[in-house]
């Protein structure tokens, strides 16, 4: 998929967003040589400042990790990856839930809809 930015958040929010949700969904493999800070700038077309701040964003959260001069490793910690995921799935339920309200759906309704995804199985 292209690299696609908006106006509406920093440039380097969005890559970081994104190569999160690349890592907890297992698109990069843990303990395997994470792509350079150069290559991801050429690919996002962006300057290579601004993804070196989202790398560093995401070594700061401890999704990736640097080994001197071998480059960036996506964290094969499984507690990390966990709670990362965690995370992410109670701010997109927050902005969900509060979308909902201005709706005036009511909680019920939200998990009911939830409940009526056929290809998702709690």
């Amino acid at each position: 998929m292209g690299w696609a930015f908006s106006s509406l958040s920093p440039v380097y929010m969005q890559i970081v967003s994104r190569l999160r949700a690349d890592i907890l969904a297992g698109r990069y493999t843990a303990d395997a040589p994470f792509p350079s800070v150069r290559q991801l700038a050429f690919e996002a077309a962006v300057n290579p400042n601004t993804m070196q701040r989202a790398l560093t964003e995401l070594e700061n959260e401890g999704l990736l990790y640097s080994r001197s001069t071998a480059g960036r490793f996506v964290t094969a910690d499984v507690g990390v990856l966990d709670a990362a995921r965690r995370k992410q799935c109670q701010e997109e339920l927050a902005q969900l839930t509060e979308r909902a309200r201005a709706l005036g759906l009511k909680k019920q309704d939200v998990i009911d809809f939830i409940n009526e995804q056929e290809d998702w199985e709690l």
